[in-house]
């Protein structure tokens, strides 16, 4: 492996770590598919230079357990800027939100999409569920927010009863660029606080192992997203003062405020309140009629961080009731690496203790 070079941001707790050129870092190796789905594919298989690259930059030394980053690829076509191929400890995922905003204040800080010192701008990002597109808001050159426009969401199952250790629980089901099992933490006893960190790892594992491949996590069309991604355990919270809200609040708006903790691969936590998990929130409370269009889900994470979440509209996929979700927030550059491996280093590719 030549040099890698990274940028690191972090997402509202959540780190990002985006390789611009991973081909150069790869001695040239171009990406394997004619779109972005498929290069996961292909990136997943066994002996992928790709996937030593994820496992280089995400393992200790030079990551940790709950790393997360993404490798910029070309588009799917002309109609987006770039494509990613999104990584973690475990693999290559279909979705990430808090990635997608990290990637568009990437794009216009750096250049690489064009942006006004003052005004939106769309970045669209070929991702391996589909396309979404980060709107960049900037104010006198700086980048002050992004919204995450995310791709259809929908409901696959509500009130599933899963056997835990901690007795029968009932999980929600919904797609929101990935597929996520959600409880009511409250309902086994817990509370998204750091101090309950422990347990709420320890059941989001047993919920997401029990429904992997059950007929509830098989995503209707595309049988390479189907299985569960993540756990969110979420509980309600104290609707915040419209001074204190995550975006201007009409008169007519109606805030539904939760704090959630998402477990997902096997037993890694986001910090954030996870992108493609408040758009998977959104459709299950839109279903139900918790969340309306003229409603803000005010998503709040474990540490302490929020993002604003909304229906932007309504539409019908694979024969389901779905909505086009917007998830608002924004990312933080932390640092840049130029990352080695010493070829008599026996420690090559890393490794990593949960």
């Amino acid at each position: 492996m030549d040099a890698v070079s990274t940028v690191d941001f972090h997402t509202a707790g959540e780190p990002f770590r985006i390789v611009a050129d991973a081909s150069a870092a790869l001695g040239g190796v171009p990406f394997v598919g004619d779109t972005v789905a498929e290069r996961r594919v292909h990136a997943m298989a066994a002996g992928s230079a790709l996937d030593d690259l994820r496992r280089i930059l995400c393992f200790e030394p030079r990551g940790h357990a709950d790393m997360y980053g993404g490798f910029i690829t070309p588009p799917d076509d002309d109609g987006a800027h770039f494509g990613v191929l999104f990584w973690h400890k475990d693999g290559f995922s279909t979705a990430c939100g808090h990635g997608t905003i990290a990637l568009g204040v990437w794009a216009v800080e750096t250049g690489v999409v064009a942006a006004p010192d003052t005004g939106t701008t769309e970045v669209v990002i070929d991702v391996p569920s589909g396309r979404v597109t980060a709107r960049v808001h900037t104010e006198a050159g700086l980048v002050t927010s992004v919204d995450f426009v995310n791709i259809a969401s929908f409901v696959l199952a509500t009130g599933v009863s899963v056997q835990t250790s901690r007795g029968d629980v009932l999980v929600d089901v919904s797609y929101g660029g990935a597929i996520y099992a959600q409880l009511n933490a409250a309902s086994v006893g817990l509370s998204v606080e750091p101090g309950d960190i422990d347990a709420l790892i320890a059941l989001g594992r047993e919920v997401k192992w029990a429904l992997n491949d059950a007929a509830v996590a098989q995503h209707p069309d595309d049988p390479r997203q189907s299985g569960i991604y993540g756990t969110i355990l979420f509980e309600q919270t104290p609707a915040p003062a419209a001074s204190d809200a995550s975006r201007p609040l009409a008169p007519h708006d109606a805030i539904v405020s939760q704090r959630n903790v998402t477990v997902f691969a096997d037993g890694q936590v986001d910090r954030s309140p996870c992108g493609s998990g408040t758009a998977a929130r959104i459709a299950t409370l839109a279903a139900e009629g918790t969340l309306t269009e003229n409603g803000t889900l005010q998503h709040g994470s474990i540490v302490g961080s929020t993002f604003a979440g909304s229906i932007l509209s309504r539409t019908r996929v694979h024969g389901i009731d779905a909505v086009i979700p917007q998830v608002s927030g924004m990312a933080y550059r932390t640092g840049e690496s130029t990352f080695t491996v010493d070829p008599r280093d026996p420690l090559t590719p890393g490794f990593v203790l949960r």
